[in-house]
């Protein structure tokens, strides 16, 4: 008997290999699943100017970081959260952060499903540009906003899922179901958090997972086979971190860490300061 719906998702034309570098732009669950593969020693870029939610702003951070990175990636995963931006009145500027200026200031607008897709797809573009050969991955944040009402933060979570069925289909890049696993696999609230909006760490954990399954090479798994003791012994936490037999322990396991960042190109690329 089947007791849960399990959503498909179709095996990728394209795999991560070991040293692909990735930069993570959008929501708090890009920062969630950026933060995987760093654990996991990938080299990535993870929102190099603070979260964003909207597409407006998505693009605004992909081309400062186009202009002001010597990282390119070569794969992007966009994180969309909300179709809600505030507009500077004095300019009628999208803002990314309101930089704790009076609300009065702004006036909170929602982009309709064309203007999505328009600020998408010149992400895509821009980072194109500097990658021909980039792939980009887009996903719909599956954290609500209870601010919206819940009518009100599905209206918004539909506008971007359309938005990123239509840039699928004509700019060819890939979409993820992260929202759609959250929604129909995972649809108990024993996977959120006590504010029953953000997913736990076992949600997150699931979804990485099917990620993994969906993009990884079989060269990737070996890699995080090979790290994974590496990684539980630097963690260690000891009795007594003065004793000789520690210091050798944890010496020995920082050596085994340099030869796997070596073998495996897997040095993180120096952060962006935030503003």
């Amino acid at each position: 008997m089947e007791l849960r719906t399990k959503v498909d998702i179709a095996p990728s034309s394209w795999q991560i290999q070991p040293g692909t570098r990735v930069l993570f732009v959008g929501s708090c669950f890009a920062e969630s699943i950026g933060s995987k593969f760093k654990e996991e020693q990938f080299p990535v870029v993870i929102n190099p100017y603070g979260v964003m939610y909207n597409p407006a702003s998505i693009l605004h951070t992909v081309e400062r970081h186009c202009n002001d990175s010597d990282f390119v990636p070569d794969v992007a995963i966009l994180t969309l959260g909300t179709n809600h931006v505030y507009v500077l009145k004095e300019t009628g500027e999208i803002v990314d952060n309101c930089q704790k200026r009076p609300q009065s200031l702004f006036d909170e607008q929602e982009l309709n499903v064309n203007a999505c897709y328009d600020y998408l797809r010149e992400a895509v573009m821009r980072l194109m540009s500097r990658n021909k050969n980039i792939h980009v991955v887009v996903t719909v944040s599956p954290i609500r906003y209870r601010k919206y009402g819940y009518h009100g933060s599905q209206l918004s979570k539909a506008t971007l899922l359309l938005a990123a069925e239509k840039l699928a289909k004509e700019v060819h890049i890939d979409y993820f179901p992260a929202y759609e696993i959250m929604n129909d696999e995972l649809r108990d609230y024993r996977f959120y958090k006590e504010d029953m909006l953000h997913p736990t760490h076992q949600a997150v954990e699931y979804i990485w997972e099917r990620f993994a399954k969906t993009y990884f090479s079989n060269d990737v798994f070996t890699m995080m086979s090979e790290w994974k003791p590496i990684k539980e012994a630097l963690n260690h936490r000891p009795f007594d971190s003065e004793s000789e037999e520690y210091k050798a322990f944890i010496n020995k396991a920082r050596e085994a860490k340099e030869a796997f960042i070596k073998k495996y190109k897997a040095s993180p690329p120096a952060p962006l300061p935030r503003e």
